[in-house]
């Protein structure tokens, strides 16, 4: 085992960034305390990648600082190049749109529609209905609405598609959403991966839906053997629940205080370290663990 993490992994919203949407300057200066110190730096987040580097790219992040995206399924370097990607098959996505009938009006699907230079062709969120999801996720559909396109019905977007589906997405209030959650997870045999990320007080959901085998743990395990490192190397610093399977790999795990009360329990059990609040620069905290102000100078 290191005596300091050799790979730091931290989720996004809601552990990274700030209420406001910037990373603060007191956790910038904390990641480059860690990158100094020889850690690679990897932003593990549910969003897609372009979407995540609304944000990143104002936060001095390096080139060669790795995104992993869409909840494990893409990863990227921040300057754009494709590092690997997990693809939902077309035959998947299809049986999902059937399968999933009764939530029709809240399914988005993601597309992969970036280039080897990292510049994103437009149009990679495919949904049918808008309505109930204007009425869930407002900001997300204007922040994105450069890249919605509509299909009725939504299968058809897969008779023309030139990019390939990376993930799927329901939204929508949290008893909706766990009703859709079990009806998936007992119908889907392995054909995809599920997780949650839940926002009790806002009464939200989201269900992420995913390539089999696909998760930000399972993304990790990739990136770290190809670094040649293990588990053991790892910091992983999140708040929800789409956090839990690099959580539960990491040497360090590191919860933020402002985590599901359901999962602040969990960590409690399992003796992990609980941070700030995402408002409160959680993230230089569960860095200070390891790397002190003064660690890069010795």
């Amino acid at each position: 085992m290191s005596d300091t993490p050799k790979m730091i992994a931290i989720d996004m919203d809601g552990t990274l960034v700030h209420p406001g949407g910037t990373v603060s300057p007191g956790n910038q200066l904390a990641l480059d305390r860690a990158r100094r110190a020889g850690a690679r730096i990897v932003i593990a987040t549910g969003r897609r990648h372009s979407y995540a580097m609304k944000v990143l790219q104002t936060g001095n992040f390096q080139p060669h600082d790795i995104v992993l995206s869409s909840n494990g399924a893409v990863a990227r370097t921040m300057d754009g190049r494709l590092l690997f990607r997990e693809e939902m098959p077309a035959e998947t996505a299809l049986w999902l749109c059937e399968t999933v009938t009764d939530y029709r009006n809240c399914l988005v699907f993601t597309f992969d529609t970036m280039d080897p230079h990292g510049n994103e062709a437009g149009g990679a969120l495919v949904l049918e209905e808008v309505d109930d999801l204007h009425a869930s996720i407002e900001k997300w559909m204007v922040a994105n609405a450069a890249d919605i396109r509509r299909f009725t019905p939504i299968e058809s977007a897969f008779r023309t598609a030139q990019f390939p589906a990376i993930q799927a997405m329901l939204c929508g209030g949290m008893e909706r959403m766990e009703m859709a959650f079990r009806h998936l997870d007992a119908a889907h045999e392995g054909r995809l991966s599920l997780t949650r990320t839940v926002y009790p007080l806002r009464d939200l959901c989201i269900l992420d839906i995913l390539p089999q085998g696909c998760s930000k743990g399972a993304g990790l395990a990739h990136l770290l053997r190809e670094e040649g490192l293990t588990a053991s190397d790892l910091m992983a610093i999140g708040d929800n629940w789409n956090d839990l399977t690099m959580l539960e790999q990491a040497q360090w795990p590191m919860l933020m205080g402002n985590a599901p009360d359901d999962l602040r329990l969990l960590a409690e059990e399992r003796n992990w370290t609980v941070t700030r609040h995402h408002h409160e620069d959680g993230v230089a905290e569960a860095i200070a663990h390891c790397f002190a102000a003064d660690h890069a100078a010795r």
